[in-house]
C-alpha cells in the first residue's frame, strides 16, 4: 500500500488468506476500512452487528417471495426493507 500510495484500503482473502487479511487489517486498523473474507473458518461470526444485520435483510429479501412480484416490485421492496445503502447496492 505504501509503494503505490494508498492509504485506505477493504482487505480480503479466502481459507487462510482471510485469516491473514483478517490480522493484518487487525494490526493495522488505522489503514483498512473493512476486511472480506471468504471460507476463512473456523471462526463464529454470529455474534458481530454487520453478520446480524447482513443475515436480518437476507430473511427480509427472502421474504419478499420474487416469484410473485414483477422486477421493479422486488427492487422497490429491497428498497424499502433494506435501509443500508451498501447493503442494499450488494443485495441488489
Amino acid at each position: 500500500m505504501d509503494e503505490n500510495k494508498i492509504t485506505l484500503a477493504t482487505i480480503g482473502g479466502h481459507g487462510f488468506g482471510a485469516k491473514v487479511a483478517t490480522a493484518t487489517a487487525i494490526n493495522h486498523m488505522n489503514r483498512f476500512t473493512g476486511v472480506m473474507c471468504l471460507d476463512g473458518g473456523p471462526i463464529d461470526h454470529r455474534y458481530h452487528e454487520a453478520y446480524q444485520e447482513l443475515a436480518q435483510y437476507v430473511q427480509d429479501v427472502h421474504n419478499i417471495g420474487i416469484e410473485k412480484h414483477s422486477a421493479s416490485d422486488v427492487i422497490k421492496k429491497v428498497h424499502e426493507k433494506v435501509h443500508h445503502p451498501k447493503w442494499r447496492s450488494i443485495i441488489l
